[in-house]
């Protein structure tokens, strides 16, 4: 799972939101959310950065991490 990923499902949960209350206090849809929460590669970074906004951050450029 990707870290952005990991992020949200942390923070949600310790909202104490399900995935749907999620969805609906966020403006997003529930199936964005739930991809989002299992690590899409491909979401639209504006959606990522509203989720991420509902916890006082957001995506920014930065240099990748090697995974090996």
């Amino acid at each position: 799972m990707n870290k952005i990923a990991e992020f949200i499902k942390k923070q949600r949960k310790a909202a104490g939101l399900t995935q749907e209350e999620f969805a609906i206090r966020s403006g997003l849809g529930l199936r964005f959310v739930r991809e989002l929460e299992q690590g899409k590669e491909t979401v639209r970074m504006d959606k990522v950065n509203t989720a991420l906004a509902m916890f006082g951050m957001q995506a920014v450029p930065g240099k990748k991490e090697d995974n090996k």
